[in-house]
């Protein structure tokens, strides 16, 4: 198995955009970071467990977090190697909520793919994501090249960053639970960037720079970046949901209608629909609606009150002021100019 540092040289020139970087590295990054899935001790150990979460890892997205994290730690000068485990670490962790998340939303696809707790069933599904959450702190505990204070600072970000994720989760699964339309948008931001913005981004940033000998001023501003790229991630992601690519189509489309989500565009659609519209609006949230024409009615409630344009410009502009902060706290350098082209290609996936 190729370390991080072979595999940036196995290529001739290094990717100067983002989506470069990804369609680059996302497979043998991939690779990597499912290595440290171990085997069972008994043949159905990796029947029941591993061998299933190896395969569901490998249907995986862009691996985008791991790779921030490696952009990071190159934009401070360090050793990519360093942050191997700590970029495992969080896509595992990544892999644990999928699982849980599809449980908790009754879902049946992701990625294309029936859910895991649809092929494997409920109990072993459940179990997979407890184990992808155990390998959170063990890969880094395990780390020849961390001393132990680096160890004991990263394992503090993956803390908190795991209380951070479930305290949103439980803002976005318990305001559907109780059939909540009192969101404001305000709610929706505290909601994202707990549930989302800290995992997919401001951690694996800052776990970059940290295992990289940044500064304490230079981790705070690649942290910062990352809850506001993260959050315009995660608006990016609600509007694919709804009026996404041909690629978005083809996976969980309009799914978050289904399941009633309170995204951005759906609480500003609550708060400036015509009550005409607006009822109707929550109508079809409540109602755990399939029928296509259904939800592109709901869609269409929404573009009418303004919600998918605020949303997008909400996006953008959340992008463009962190990249402005980011060039003034961060040497120009190569990995630099990358995550700035991160904020761009988070934001420009409908264009």
């Amino acid at each position: 198995m190729k370390n991080i540092t072979e595999i940036l040289a196995s290529v001739d020139e290094t990717p100067t955009t983002f989506e470069d970087y990804l369609v680059t590295y996302a497979e043998p990054v991939g690779e990597l970071i499912n290595s440290y899935i171990p085997q069972g001790t008994h043949p159905d150990m990796d029947r029941y467990l591993y061998d299933p979460l190896y395969r569901y890892n490998e249907n995986a997205g862009k691996r985008h977090r791991p790779l921030i994290c490696y952009a990071a730690c190159l934009a401070v000068g360090g050793d990519p190697n360093r942050a191997t485990s700590a970029a495992a670490a969080i896509e595992h962790f990544h892999s644990a909520a999928l699982i849980h998340d599809d449980i908790a939303d009754e879902a049946e696809l992701r990625r294309g793919e029936p859910c895991l707790h649809l092929t494997e069933g409920l109990g072993l599904a459940i179990n997979m994501g407890d184990l992808a959450l155990s390998q959170v702190n063990g890969t880094v505990i395990d780390d020849p090249l961390l001393d132990d204070t680096a160890k004991v600072r990263v394992i503090g970000e993956l803390i908190a960053m795991t209380r951070r994720t479930v305290e949103g989760q439980a803002l976005d699964i318990g305001w559907a639970r109780d059939g909540r339309y009192d969101i404001t948008p305000e709610d929706y931001l505290t909601m994202a960037i707990h549930k989302t913005a800290h995992y997919s981004g401001a951690v694996p940033l800052a776990i970059g720079a940290i295992v990289g000998g940044a500064s304490d001023e230079v981790v705070e501003a690649l942290r910062s970046y990352g809850l506001d790229t993260g959050l315009a991630f995660q608006i990016q992601d609600d509007l694919l949901n709804l009026i996404g690519t041909d690629e978005a189509k083809k996976k969980d489309f309009r799914s978050d209608i289904t399941e009633g989500k309170r995204t951005l565009v759906v609480v500003h659609a609550l708060a400036n629909a015509a009550p005409e519209a607006r009822e109707r609006l929550v109508e079809i949230l409540s109602s755990k609606e399939h029928d296509p024409e259904v939800l592109a009615e709901a869609v269409a409630l929404m573009e009418e009150a303004g919600s998918i344009e605020y949303a997008r410009a909400y996006a953008e502009g959340l992008s463009q002021n962190a990249k402005e902060r980011l060039v003034q706290a961060v040497p120009a350098s190569p990995y630099r100019d990358l995550l700035i082209s991160m904020a761009d290609w988070f934001v420009n996936r409908l264009k």
